[in-house]
């Protein structure tokens, strides 16, 4: 029988790492599987809501995780109301799944202004919409878009658990969590 393809797989250590290698690699390479994560948030009245976003920053050593967003996007409305969220991320280059459970911090104003400082200018314009993202419009392009600092905001995912799930030839799935240091338990996948 050949060799997994994948050794990291074998033990706790190396999937957590690369883990991390993944998120990392997702906030530096467009074609990277973790460059665009699926954020999952509860609606107001309870629905779970699913959206593509920007990966752009990750932080192993805090075990944070920063999406860019407008602060009158819904998604910021819903992480007001309940500041927990899940990030999903399917990486089919490595038989990879993610699922990262976390709290969520919304930083504005002076918090952000040395990132917003680094935001290019040409992605500026994703932070300030009239009407705001997700208001009704009498036809498509019935919006402007003008660059707002004041409309800029970080969402800091302070990942608390990790679920992950690797399908090599032998499939393993492991828990990580925040409270146990990330020691890593081993599950049924």
């Amino acid at each position: 029988m050949n060799a997994d393809p994948h050794p990291w797989a074998s033990d706790l250590a190396g999937l957590y790492a690369q883990v991390w290698t993944r998120l990392a690699r997702g906030v530096r390479d467009r074609r990277a599987a973790a460059r665009h994560p699926t954020l999952a948030t509860v609606s107001p009245t309870g629905m779970p809501q699913a959206r593509t976003v920007v990966l752009r920053a990750a932080d192993s050593v805090s075990g944070n995780l920063d999406i860019h967003t407008d602060i009158h996007s819904t998604k910021v409305k819903e992480l007001r109301a309940t500041p927990l969220a899940a990030l999903h991320v399917w990486d089919g280059t490595a038989h990879l799944q993610l699922r990262l459970d976390a709290s969520v911090t919304i930083l504005t104003g002076t918090d952000v202004a040395e990132i917003w400082a680094q935001v290019p200018e040409t992605s500026r314009i994703a932070y300030g919409s009239r009407p705001a993202p997700g208001q009704p419009v009498a036809d498509a392009l019935a919006y402007a878009k003008h660059p707002d600092p004041a409309c800029f905001a970080v969402l800091r995912f302070h990942v608390l658990a990790m679920d992950v799930l690797h399908l090599g030839r032998a499939h393993r799935r492991a828990r990580f969590s925040r409270h146990d240091s990330w020691a890593g338990q081993w599950l049924a996948p």
